[in-house]
């Protein structure tokens, strides 16, 4: 039995190091990602794979992102304790439960209500209170809950939406992948000034495309 626990150690520890080398180097962003397993999150054939800075395949043609982009896009994010975040596109919930660990309240919606149901039960399993997960048009944002400190797009757009950015706060910040969902798209951080928005390009991603309406299971 101890052996087990060793190499899940030993494994989570190659995990973290793996993080480090590719950037993540914000100390709040390292600390959630140590606190939040991976493992609940990938299910099935590919659980074994848990620890591996790799993407993989969940429920409903979506897929886990791969955790050193979980890590760079959460540390391009810049979350205090007190902000209030949208993330659009729950998928597997990973990225909500690191976000989490480091903001007041995270409201996370995804198309597909499997993947918000699957999510949710991991987060009451693991008692992350401060996550609000809903099935909805991301692309749309939530009006009702606007204006966030903090958006989070875990699908890549054309263009960042224009709904996103009006729920942006002034002086707020949005991590949006965008381009063509067959092309090479690139990560892009939004911040919100009085006078507007300014843009900076941070690095080539890849992302499943940002899709308007409900899934067919939602």
């Amino acid at each position: 039995m101890n052996d087990g626990a060793d190499h899940i150690a030993e494994r989570k520890m190659q995990f973290l190091f793996a993080l480090r080398s590719r950037g993540v180097t914000d100390a709040r962003v390292l600390t959630a990602m140590e606190r939040i397993d991976r493992g609940p999150f990938v299910r099935g054939y590919f659980a074994e794979r848990a620890y591996e800075d790799m993407p993989l395949p969940i429920a409903c043609g979506q897929t886990i992102s791969q955790p050193s982009v979980v890590g760079l896009m959460t540390q391009a994010l810049k979350v205090t304790p007190r902000d209030k975040v949208l993330e659009v596109g729950t998928g597997s919930g990973y990225q909500a439960a690191i976000l989490s660990q480091l903001a007041r309240r995270v409201y996370t919606v995804d198309r597909h209500r499997r993947l918000v149901r699957e999510a949710s039960e991991i987060f009451a399993a693991l008692d992350l209170t401060n996550i609000i997960a809903l099935t909805a048009d991301g692309s749309f944002g939530l009006p009702e809950q606007a204006p966030f400190d903090r958006i989070i797009v875990t699908a890549a757009a054309e263009d960042p939406p224009g709904p996103l950015l009006a729920q942006l706060k002034i002086g707020g910040i949005m991590v949006v992948p965008v381009g063509q969902s067959d092309a090479v798209q690139h990560l892009i951080r939004v911040t919100r000034h009085e006078t507007g928005y300014e843009y900076d390009e941070l690095r080539p991603v890849r992302f499943v495309p940002l899709v308007e309406g409900l899934g067919r299971d939602g």
